[in-house]
């Protein structure tokens, strides 16, 4: 009966994403970007300056520091999907799939921008009192109280979509085919439910503290981890200086052709890019902007400024540097396996005896940290349809998930949380497409007041 139903939910997953998801994504992305005039591209040396704390007050509405937000939502999306999710994409549609999640990572930076500024401009209260931000409310400060029930389905699917099946899931398997099985220490299903239920100790111990304690600790956590992982990748790269130059030629090769080995064709391998880019960097889903939406700033621009930044971290840079090492060193042709699998096997190759463990050390930051800011996005979507004094349940509730997402199959926890975020997707991109204009008037009056130096 479960192998029929994850067959059900694979299925789904494969017809949901298909034209109209690519339509709402990539469109949505173009449309923002002429829409604004490029100006998030115009604007970047300023986000970077925002960055740094140099606007910050401490006396404006929010609760996170402009690099506490970016961080916070980084942990979301510099997580499982820049390491496993590339080698799931490259896997799935070959590596032209790379070059697909850099367009649509480039149209996610505008996304990312609309909705993000959304999230800070039309911020609402929870039934506590207390300022929140989010597509939830953006969509019913923004659009109405009538829209309340599209704000209400897309919290329901963001329960779904910032589950912790996948980051459980993959990081028993790195524990389990890096550490356990090479050691003679395991490898069963009793050795994976431990494993889930030691990550779900740990996790539990931070979540629970809420959204400022998963600020410092993420905060701290993920500037170690991308340094951690990006110079492993690098040595990777550049041990094999004369293979970078025929790798991208792979990439941009088999994005308007398929895949001659993989039997992919061109269709298969655009969807698969916009799909795993939507996991790694999460551009139009609705989950940064509940990050954003926490930011002590009360102008939107310069937060929707700061948030654009995400997809280029961690899908034009860390991804791109994961899908060099998997094609340099020929391990997607060479092995079967999948996911972090995959990645791990590259690792080996490159740095004999170390390179594993390196990747299992960057893994267990990736996905921790992950783990510790998805439950923060759950108990905002629990918040508002339940009501705040309920959303801490969540928290409770991602705990015992984690354990069975320990011990589930791969590819149908891929499924399940493909459907998630592409429902997400359809309420957070279609209302901040109606709300645009009012991104459009604002980003007007802070560069006119920018050019003026009244900051």
């Amino acid at each position: 009966m479960f192998e029929t139903a994850g067959q059900y939910i694979i299925r789904a997953a494969d017809f949901i994403w298909g034209t109209p998801v690519l339509i709402l994504l990539l469109g949505g992305g173009f449309y923002f970007l002429i829409y604004s005039r490029l100006a998030p591209l115009r604007y970047f040396t300023h986000a970077l300056k925002i960055l740094t704390g140099k606007y910050d007050d401490p006396n404006e509405p929010g609760q996170l520091r402009h690099y506490q937000a970016l961080s916070t939502a980084l942990a979301g999306t510099v997580g499982m999907g820049n390491v496993s999710g590339v080698a799931v994409a490259i896997t799935m549609g070959g590596p032209g799939a790379i070059f697909w999640m850099w367009v649509s990572a480039l149209l996610g930076v505008s996304t990312k921008f609309f909705t993000c500024s959304l999230a800070v401009m039309f911020r609402g209260k929870d039934s506590n009192g207390e300022i929140q931000g989010g597509p939830m409310y953006f969509i019913t400060e923004g659009l109405g109280k009538n829209w309340k029930p599209l704000a209400i389905f897309f919290s329901v699917m963001g329960m779904i979509g910032v589950s912790p099946l996948f980051q459980a899931n993959q990081l028993t398997q790195m524990i389990r085919d890096v550490v356990l099985i090479p050691n003679n220490l395991g490898g069963t299903f009793q050795s994976d439910l431990i494993t889930g239920i030691v990550i779900s100790i740990i996790v539990g111990i931070v979540v629970i503290g809420g959204i400022k304690r998963i600020g410092n600790v993420t905060g701290r956590v993920v500037p170690f981890m991308v340094v951690v992982y990006v110079l492993t990748v690098l040595y990777i790269i550049f041990s094999s200086p004369a293979q970078i130059i025929p790798a991208f030629k792979t990439i941009f090769n088999d994005a308007f052709t398929g895949n001659a080995v993989l039997g992919g064709s061109l269709g298969a391998v655009i969807i698969t890019g916009v799909r795993r880019a939507a996991f790694s960097n999460e551009a139009g889903l609705g989950t940064a902007p509940m990050a954003h939406g926490a930011a002590k700033t009360s102008e939107p621009i310069r937060e929707g400024l700061v948030a654009m930044l995400g997809p280029i971290i961690d899908t034009i840079l860390i991804c791109t540097m994961t899908a060099l090492a998997i094609i340099i060193t020929d391990s997607w042709i060479e092995s079967s396996a999948d996911g972090i699998s995959l990645t791990a096997h590259a690792f080996d190759m490159a740095i004999p005896v170390f390179g594993k463990y390196l990747l299992v050390l960057s893994v267990t930051f990736f996905a921790m940290s992950t783990l510790f800011a998805f439950p923060y996005y759950g108990t905002k979507c629990l918040g508002f349809v339940a009501g705040a004094k309920y959303g801490y349940i969540y928290n409770y509730i991602f705990v015992i998930v984690i354990i069975i997402g320990a011990i589930s199959n791969l590819r149908v926890i891929i499924g399940l949380i493909d459907i998630s975020f592409a429902l997400m997707a359809f309420p957070t991109v279609i209302s901040a497409l109606l709300l645009s204009p009012h991104i459009r008037r604002a980003a007007k009056d802070y560069f006119t007041r920018l050019k003026r130096n009244e900051f």
